[in-house]
């Protein structure tokens, strides 16, 4: 499963967004009325506990939620980094 369809699945988890369809140009905030402030940090607690990663305050951006595809590059770009620091 890739990336995004994992993130996907992760939202709709989160979200409560049952089989909702979702891909990589699906506007997140502001499109999502599901997606409010509270949301956003339960979501980011699911990303973190999801792909084992640690995502910092100053780490998060309205960019990132701006599609899904947005936060899929996001989470990505977390995992490499978490890669480069096992190294």
């Amino acid at each position: 499963m890739s990336t995004i369809e994992k993130v996907c699945d992760v939202l709709r988890t989160t979200l409560g967004l049952g089989r909702t369809p979702l891909d990589a140009g699906t506007a997140l905030l502001g499109s999502l009325p599901e997606l409010d402030s509270m949301a956003v940090v339960n979501l980011l607690l699911a990303l973190e506990e999801h792909f084992g990663i640690t995502v910092h305050d100053d780490e998060i951006g309205a960019r990132h939620f701006a599609t899904v595809g947005t936060l899929a590059d996001f989470v990505r770009a977390k995992l490499a980094a978490a890669r480069k620091e096992q190294q």
